[in-house]
């Protein structure tokens, strides 16, 4: 199962659309996740068309609309692994400890925010993956998403890929 990991689009506030590459992967993706901060509903209803299945939340700038229609954190199963999906996790300080808290019976966590890529395990085992954000790099070198693969409740190949930056 191929996963894309994408957060953080503020589709059309910081960019038109999302990139080209993209959309490619969501064409090969079996599964899209995004961790919210999308800023139109209509981002969301172009990615409900194209991808087989969608795991998403809302987040800190999504309005009203988003959030009747997004959860605050979205669950799913992916072939055995248990995963739970949130825009924000607090700061960095404390982020692993917190999620095992916050999260027990989860696999792998995905959470958004802060436009920096973050993959980490958690004392107890959990996966965190923070895919930065594919419109806006912020301070970050690059604009950045995440694939990966699952494969019998594992989670493997998380490669994080970077944009060409447009100056």
């Amino acid at each position: 199962m191929r996963l894309l990991i994408i957060s953080d689009t503020h589709v059309p506030a910081r960019a038109k659309d999302l990139p080209a590459l993209v959309w490619d992967e969501v064409d090969r993706a079996d599964v899209v996740i995004h961790a919210g901060d999308w800023v139109a509903p209509s981002l969301l209803d172009q990615l409900l068309h194209r991808t087989a299945r969608l795991i998403a939340v809302h987040g800190n700038n999504d309005g009203d609309e988003l959030r009747r229609r997004l959860p605050e954190v979205a669950r799913g199963i992916l072939d055995g692994l248990r995963v739970a999906v949130v825009h924000e996790t607090g700061g960095r300080d404390g982020r692993e400890i917190r999620a095992d808290r916050g999260y027990p019976d989860t696999d792998l966590l995905v959470f958004g925010h802060s436009h920096i890529p973050w993959d980490t395990v958690s004392p107890g085992g959990m996966r965190l993956l923070n895919p930065g954000s594919p419109t806006d790099r912020r301070r970050q070198p690059a604009c950045t998403y995440l694939t990966a693969r699952v494969r019998d409740g594992v989670l493997d190949k998380v490669q994080l890929h970077e944009l060409p930056v447009h100056r």
